[in-house]
């Protein structure tokens, strides 16, 4: 039996102007809460439950399916804006009027298009394995990241390679986060759909190419953000973390010189205490 608290939370929804969404709801049940908003691809199933017990011992935690995605309703929208109108859209529908976020991947581009469309809303921000888009000299993902991206269905090999370096200890890490995942996933066989993958692809390629980015607009986020990544991440290079920095006025950044894009589930009770500490600043 999971010792995970993530693994035997049950799953909500609540009804917004446009969409059903699903969500589920934990921790300490007090403070402000942390909501999460999740990677290309990912669903609420697929936050690895080790690095959520680390959050949810000390704060009030909120994972959720945006629109399109997994178990809530409606179509994925098809650009990074749209999916933070969505964000929005739960958060309000839940009542909350003053967040934290943190964002891992796509769900970091999210995050930081909501604070820049509701700032009242948030109060700390944590951008993990994610850039602003558009950062001029950012280097381009070798063609083999998207050929595996996106494949129809992803295996542990596949997943290997997007999010860990390859090297026995980080290849041991991601094998124990994988089958951390399932103890969810070999129940709810949850994914996105044909539509919101096509989506999301198009949203993230806009993005990067500055179309709708958060680049030119950074230093209008004045709320402290804690924006990290793997030295060795070949989905989003840790150059774009670092040119955060620059223009961000109030912000800390954290680079793991031995992870790549799935640091957070490499390293997730080292990065969980560092969410911690951050968020109780």
């Amino acid at each position: 039996m999971s010792t995970y608290t993530s693994d035997s939370a049950v799953t909500s929804y609540v009804q917004g102007p446009t969409t059903r969404f699903a969500y589920r709801r934990f921790g300490t049940g007090h403070g402000v809460p942390l909501v999460l908003a999740h990677r290309f691809r990912g669903t609420i199933d697929h936050w690895d439950p080790a690095f959520l017990q680390v959050l949810a011992e000390a704060r009030d935690v909120i994972v959720f399916d945006n629109a399109g995605c997994g178990l809530s309703s409606g179509r994925t929208p098809d650009t990074v804006a749209g999916m933070a109108e969505g964000a929005v859209e739960f958060i309000e529908a839940l009542g909350l009027a003053r967040v934290d976020l943190l964002g891992w991947s796509m769900g970091g581009a999210v995050v930081q298009a909501v604070t820049l469309r509701r700032p009242d809303l948030v109060r700390r921000l944590v951008v993990a394995a994610s850039g602003p888009g558009g950062v001029p000299g950012t280097p381009a993902p070798p063609d083999k990241v998207w050929q595996v991206a996106g494949k129809p269905v992803n295996d542990d090999e596949d997943f290997l390679y997007l999010f860990f370096p390859d090297t026995p200890a980080a290849r041991d890490a991601g094998l124990a986060s994988l089958r951390r995942l399932d103890a969810r996933l070999d129940v709810s066989a949850a994914a996105v759909q044909p539509q919101g993958i096509g989506a999301q692809a198009a949203a993230l390629a806009a993005w990067g190419r500055g179309e709708q980015a958060a680049w030119d607009r950074l230093g209008e986020i004045t709320q402290p953000v804690l924006a990290a990544n793997g030295a060795h991440d070949v989905m989003v290079p840790a150059f774009a973390t670092y040119a955060m920095s620059q223009r961000l006025p109030n912000s800390k950044i954290v680079l793991y010189g031995d992870a790549g894009h799935g640091f957070l589930f490499q390293h997730p009770e080292e990065f969980g205490a560092e969410i911690v500490a951050f968020l109780r600043a």
